[in-house]
């Protein structure tokens, strides 16, 4: 399938991210094929391009997700978790391939999302970024390279508007680090500190969280030891370096057979 011709569904037209896809899939190559907005949403019966900026597009807003996927060949899930579920159950139901970059995701639906991927190629990443992609890989080397003598702390940052937390991708983050140690997160993950917490625990990895003004996302990971501190960071200032991925993401994902994908499956890593 040539990377031109491919037309694109964006869930969530109208958001932040549904913005910055617009103008990645143009940068791309590909077009707009379908797009929807939540059922209350203003933007709903018009041009996409009023919803997210950009030349008309002839590309109609819809509540339905089916509705959107009726001259597209993928799709792209950039709305809240709750909508997640019946955008997937629309792109099941029409054979479409799904890329998910929607974080906060309920275990009911994580199962949900598996399931689903017996039947339709999915792309699912906290992070679409390439760099971010790296950086899970370097963490999970330093990880592995630095025994708990080093104490492991994840850090973001995010804007106010975020409703979920820690992000998905310092989860992501956690879950290499924990790879690298051959442990599992859920067995040495530190969320909350308050009062006297005591000592930290030897071999914990510890997450600390920010929300305020209008951050896009920053990510570090430190490895504290006696003497010294490797830090390893990615900061991001513009939401296309996420929309950039979902595209390429998309690009790829047309011709895959069902299953479940990462980013790292998507950039070769």
């Amino acid at each position: 399938m040539a990377e031109t011709s491919l037309q694109i569904a964006v869930f969530g037209v109208s958001g932040r991210m549904g913005r910055a896809l617009l103008t990645a899939i143009d940068e791309a190559g590909a077009v707009l094929g379908g797009a929807t907005a939540s059922a209350n949403s203003r933007w709903l019966g018009k041009d996409a391009s009023e919803a997210g900026g950009g030349a008309q597009r002839n590309v109609t807003v819809e509540a339905d997700p089916a509705a959107a996927l009726r001259n597209v060949q993928v799709a792209i899930d950039f709305t809240l978790p709750e909508a997640t579920a019946a955008n997937l159950a629309a792109c099941v139901a029409a054979k479409r391939p799904l890329v998910i970059g929607t974080t906060g995701h309920t275990e009911a639906v994580r199962a949900q999302i598996t399931a689903a991927a017996q039947s339709i190629p999915i792309v699912m990443a906290p992070n679409m970024s390439l760099g971010v992609n790296l950086l899970l890989k370097l963490v999970e080397l330093a990880a592995a390279k630095l025994d708990a003598d080093y104490d492991i702390e994840v850090f973001e940052a995010h804007h106010r508007n975020k409703k979920d937390a820690p992000s998905g991708t310092a989860l992501a983050l956690g879950v290499a680090a924990a790879d690298g140690r051959e442990v599992k997160l859920a067995d040495v993950a530190e969320h909350s500190r308050h009062g006297n917490t005591g000592a930290r625990k030897r071999g914990a990895i510890g997450f600390s969280v920010f929300r305020g003004g209008d951050v896009v996302g920053d990510h570090t990971v430190t490895f504290a030891g006696i003497g010294e501190r490797i830090e390893l960071s990615h900061r991001a200032s513009d939401r296309l370096a996420f929309a950039r991925g979902a595209v390429k993401a998309a690009q790829w994902l047309a011709d895959q057979r069902a299953g479940l994908y990462s980013m790292q499956d998507v950039l070769g890593l």
